[in-house]
Parts: structure tokens; C-alpha cells; sequence
């Protein structure tokens, strides 16, 4: 074979290898020729002339980018350290992505300093205080600004956080002195309002208790007046013009309940009196012969 035939074949295979891009489904890509703008490169295969025609690929996955610290004066004059993050996409048809090469220069580094610029100026007109307790209107403001001065990048800001709004160290820990102090406040509050709910709970037992105890004396006393008054009736009806003799049976009968023993002569009134009360004679000796 021809020598030259031979260096020409493995010329044109190796142009065809250099000439080799991969676009992956994360990318998009632009081919330029000779420094100008040619055709939009989809994921796949292609191939390009070496040297005569660029390959640019672009990302077009979500990135967060760090807006970095910076100082802050807010409205109150309090140098605040605020620290944001942003996250946006380049949109992935060819109008968009060919906007984001070429009508700004470093999108990435733009929008850092967008970022800071748009809260510096938010920032700025809060009081320290304000601006811990309205992060969710600063993302707001400052996610509409970056879309508003964005508009022509070819991206699409996803959304926008607050990543830290720190006062001085001073004024850190005289807000923990604060906060610590509100709580013990609290915590006192909430322990005198237990107390008081204990007291009242016992107060409350308490009159509940000696309600029942004057409930029971006045059932006892009652009962005790009913006991008199069945025992009146029962004397009354029973034991008429005899009241000491009913007095000598009630002595007998506490006595036999605790059991005392009573020597009682024959034949007295006492033992006629039990006797006609239960239907019983007494007993009688009969005389010696």
C-alpha cells in the first residue's frame, strides 16, 4: 500500500477522533465555528472539526451558590453578619442556554454579587430584631429581585434562603441574657399558677370533707333524736305512770350488753316488770315441809 495513502487514512481517523463530543441528558451544548455561534448540541453523539469549531458545554442541573458573609448595617445601626444561599438552574432550550453564555459574563459570579447587593439594600432598612423575625419576607424580596434583574441571563432562580442574620457578639449576649430571663419568667409564672391550682384543689377537698363530717353529725344527731323519740312513744305507750321502772330496765339492759352481772331479788318490781314484758313468771321457792 502506498505510504502516503496510509498517512492520509490515519489523518482522517484521527481528525475524526478528536472531532468525537459527548453530550450527556445534564448538559446542553453549543457549537461555535471559527468564534462564531453555528448550532445547539442536544445530549449525544457528535462531532465537530477539530481546531476550526468549540464545543461548549453547560450544566443545566440546579447549583447552590453561597452569597458569602458579609457586614450589614441595619436601621437600628447594628453591624449584623447575614449570609445567604441561592439556588437556580439554566433553562435547557437553546434561546435560554445561549442567553446565559452570552448576554452575561460568569453567571455564577453574578448572581453572588446580585445577592448581596439586593440584601444590603433590604437589610438595611429593618432593625436587627425585624430582620430575625421577617426571614420569610426577605427570601420574597430578594428571590423577586434576582428574578426581576435575572430576566435576560436565560435562568430560572429556584428559590432563594437565609442562611444566618447574626448581631455583634456584644449584642448576642446581652439577647441571651434577655431570652434567658423570659423564660425564668415564665417558668416562675407557670410554676406560682400550678401552686395555686394545688391550694385551690385542697381548699376545695377540704370543704368537701367537712361537709361530709357535718353531713354525718347531722344524720347522727338525727338519728339519735329518732332513737329518743320511738323510745318516748314506746314508754308512753307502754310504761305509763312507771318512768322509774323504765329507767331501772334501761340500766339492766346496758348492763347486760357488757356484760355485768346483777344479783336482783326476788319479787321486785324490776323482775315483775321483765317478767310481764317477755310472758315469763318469775320462778318461786317452793317452802321447806
Amino acid at each position: 500500500m502506498d505510504v502516503k495513502l496510509i498517512i492520509a487514512i490515519a489523518f482522517v481517523i484521527l481528525i475524526f477522533l478528536f472531532g468525537i463530543r459527548i453530550i450527556r441528558p445534564t448538559q446542553r451544548g453549543l457549537i461555535e465555528r471559527m468564534g462564531k455561534y453555528r448550532k445547539f448540541a442536544q445530549p449525544g453523539f457528535h462531532w465537530i472539526i477539530p481546531i476550526i469549531d468549540q464545543l461548549y458545554k453547560i450544566n443545566i442541573t440546579e447549583i447552590m451558590i453561597d452569597a458569602q458573609p458579609q457586614e450589614i448595617i441595619t436601621n437600628d445601626n447594628l453591624n449584623a453578619s447575614v449570609d445567604a444561599q441561592v439556588y437556580f438552574k439554566i433553562k435547557d432550550d437553546e434561546e435560554n442556554v445561549k442567553k446565559s453564555q452570552y448576554n452575561v459574563n460568569n453567571v455564577q459570579r453574578q448572581i453572588v454579587h446580585l445577592a448581596r447587593t439586593t440584601l444590603r439594600n433590604i437589610i438595611g432598612t429593618l432593625t436587627l430584631k425585624s430582620a430575625n423575625s421577617e426571614r420569610g419576607k426577605i427570601n420574597s424580596e430578594l428571590h423577586a429581585v434576582l428574578i426581576k434583574e435575572t430576566s435576560t441571563w436565560g435562568i430560572d432562580v429556584v428559590r432563594t434562603e437565609l442562611k444566618q442574620i447574626d448581631p455583634p457578639q456584644d449584642v448576642q449576649e446581652t439577647m441571651n441574657k434577655i431570652v434567658k430571663a423570659e423564660n425564668e419568667k415564665l417558668a416562675a409564672v407557670d410554676y406560682a399558677t400550678a401552686a395555686e391550682t394545688a391550694a385551690d384543689g385542697e381548699k376545695r377537698a377540704s370543704i368537701k370533707q367537712a361537709e361530709g363530717v357535718k353531713r354525718s353529725q347531722i344524720l347522727k344527731a338525727e338519728g339519735e333524736a329518732e332513737a329518743i323519740k320511738l323510745v318516748n312513744e314506746a314508754a308512753n305507750k307502754y310504761f305509763i305512770g312507771n318512768a322509774q321502772l323504765l329507767k331501772k330496765l334501761e340500766t339492766v339492759v346496758s348492763s347486760l350488753q357488757k356484760n355485768t352481772k346483777i344479783v336482783i331479788p326476788e319479787n321486785t318490781e324490776l323482775v315483775n316488770v321483765i317478767g310481764d314484758l317477755s310472758g315469763v313468771l318469775p320462778l318461786r321457792r317452793d317452802k321447806e315441809q
